[in-house]
């Protein structure tokens, strides 16, 4: 019988700057602070990642004399506090497996009774393979009388899977110990992680300078909707807020056009468990002759905001005209979900607006395409049969080079579209092109797989609400020069971390009355300045950028960070079986027991 619902609590992020070695001294740190949250009523305290030790170790023989097991003595100390504040903490320290030499960055799931479950970092930062060997626990859920709790350490968070497998299983809150570094902080990755799965994501940080390093503070509580109501910019302290867990359970937010987990389409992530970038891309994409990437160039590529007519198609290739003639030399152009056609009302609508793929629509745009050379992207209401599709059409100066029929469907779509079966990508002179549309791009699985296939830019076609853009204020803690620690107005945009996250470049088109924000976002490295375009707000606009798909001359293996895509090889889908498993099946509500992590 599955546990009630718990009551609504206070949480905690303790964000605190150790001493690098000094356990003693961390850990009467560490307990004062978790003195100070408990006294304001938190149930469960989340620390940093390494809070008992500091981070920066340079070998395993210096870490070797502070690795300690789990339960070990830090967990006893942790355990003596939770039993006298009926209270539970997460804390992020070094552990050494008995009778082994093995070690892991590790986390602890401590209640009043003992330790209640172990994670061990899946997804190692620069600094880890020095010591660390990679978490060998898997993805695990625990279930406590606060809800069921999955953890996550720092550069986990750069990957969708590490808490989206959690929330398959049902978690309802992410400990996310971390030492996050080089960004203005809290990350627009902890803000995707919480928001794509629906869950509450406790976010302790450390702040400070150890080694050179400087770390970016910004602990705070994210919930399951996107907001923030509590923050530390720098210093130690405590961030408190309420986390109910009835929220995270509802997986359907308000403005949200679909729930973020019935609506997955595991019937189309049969790559997402592969590991298509441990070889060489170069090599890997062209093998056995078959569909080698397009040669490298630099493409001039834009994103048109503008609000698609209903049933007026003419009025809509007129925009479509229009922004290829304000921004010449476009080589390819992105425009809004159902751009042709207009977004339906009804069912009604969507039947009576609906037509063949290629068909006249297809056709104009042909011509228009043909007259400027560019290629253009654009959504409409496609009829197969009796069928209906939310599909995407890539439309070159020759005709469509192919389409894409949206496989996650908003709940208004759903009332009389179909859902499509794959994500398939096209190759065009700009490169390898991935097409989806708005919903889409609320699920991490789509433009994963995109990325996986070799894809160098999404083109996502949207009118998509949810979950917003959302402004930060400035941070005083010093950031690398080409970090703006000024305040942003568009701190989190979903999509940036889309094409963050799949080292691909996003081009990403959205109607205004979605709320707009187009852009085009960039596929760099994360150590130079970002060079993204945007349509600020939702007002018309076109935001124009460039696609670079080049290679060092003379190189045989990939130097762009668009085709070697580092951050989508390091992914470890040992782990990531339940990202395929239909829905309905074990893995939703499936919670890790003691025998498991043992």
């Amino acid at each position: 019988m599955p546990a009630p619902t718990p009551a609504p609590y206070l949480a905690a992020a303790v964000q605190f700057e150790p001493v690098l070695g000094d356990v003693e001294g961390n850990m009467e740190a560490l307990l004062r602070l978790c003195e100070e949250a408990a006294a304001a009523g938190a149930k469960l305290i989340v620390l940093p990642e390494m809070a008992t030790t500091g981070y920066c170790w340079q070998d395993r023989e210096e870490v070797a004399p502070i690795v300690e097991p789990i339960p070990g003595p830090t967990t006893e100390a942790f355990t003596a506090f939770c039993a006298r504040h009926d209270c539970w903490v997460v804390v992020g320290m070094p552990e050494v497996v008995e009778d082994s030499t093995v070690y892991y960055n590790s986390a602890a799931l401590i209640g009043p009774e003992g330790v209640a479950g172990i994670y061990r970092k899946t997804h190692a930062f620069i600094s880890e393979p020095k010591w660390a060997k990679d978490g060998d626990l898997g993805l695990p859920v625990f279930e406590t009388p606060l809800g069921r709790i999955g953890i996550a350490i720092c550069m986990d968070a750069a990957y969708p899977e590490t808490t989206r497998i959690p929330a398959l299983r049902g978690a309802d809150i992410i400990a996310f110990p971390t030492n996050w570094l080089s960004e203005k902080a809290p990350s627009p990755s902890w803000w995707a992680r919480a928001v794509e799965s629906g869950v509450y994501l406790i976010a302790a940080n450390r702040y400070g300078v150890e080694r050179g390093v400087q770390f970016d503070g910004g602990s705070c509580i994210i919930e399951p909707d996107g907001a923030i109501h509590a923050s530390l910019d720098t210093g130690d302290g405590v961030v408190l807020a309420r986390v109910d867990v009835a929220r995270a359970r509802h997986k359907q937010p308000e403005g949200c056009p679909v729930n973020l987990l019935a609506a997955r389409q595991t019937g189309a992530y049969g790559t997402l468990t592969l590991n298509t970038h441990l070889w060489n891309p170069l090599e890997f994409h062209g093998l056995y002759g078959h569909r080698p990437l397009p040669e490298g160039r630099v493409s001039r590529v834009a994103a048109a905001q503008f609000e698609p007519r209903g049933g007026n198609a003419g009025g809509n290739l007129a925009a479509i005209a229009a922004a290829l003639a304000g921004n010449p030399g476009i080589d390819l152009l992105v425009t809004p979900e159902y751009s042709l056609s207009g977004r339906p009302a009804t069912p009604e609508q969507a039947a009576a607006w609906a037509e063949p793929v290629p068909g006249p629509a297809t056709e104009a745009l042909t011509a228009i395409a043909g007259a400027t050379g560019a290629h253009v992207v654009a959504g409409l209401i496609e009829r197969d049969g009796k069928d209906l599709y939310d599909t995407v059409v890539l439309v070159g100066p020759s005709g469509p080079v192919g389409m894409y029929r949206a496989v996650h469907l908003d709940d208004a779509a759903a009332a009389w579209a179909t859902p499509g079966r794959e994500f398939p990508t096209f190759d065009i002179p700009a490169g390898r092109i991935g097409l989806l549309a708005g919903t889409d791009a609320l699920f991490p699985e789509a433009g994963r797989a995109l990325a996986l296939a070799g894809a160098d830019a999404i083109a996502v076609a949207a009118g998509l609400p949810w979950p917003g853009v959302r402004p930060w204020g400035a941070t005083a803690i010093p950031m690398p020069p080409h970090i703006e620690a000024g305040a942003t107005e568009d701190h989190f945009h979903l999509l940036r971390e889309r094409s963050r996250e799949n080292n691909t470049y996003v081009l990403y088109a959205n109607a205004p009355s979605a709320g707009g924000w187009s852009g085009v976002f960039s596929a760099g490295p994360e150590d130079v300045p970002r060079e993204d375009a945007l349509v600020a707000g939702d007002g018309p606009g076109v935001a124009v950028g460039r696609i670079d798909t080049t290679n060092l001359a003379g190189s045989r293996y990939a130097t762009n960070p668009v085709r070697a895509k580092d951050l989508v090889r390091m992914r470890m889908p040992i782990w990531y079986d339940p990202l395929q498993a239909p829905a309905g099946s074990w893995v939703i509500g499936a919670v890790v027991d003691e025998e498991e992590w043992e």
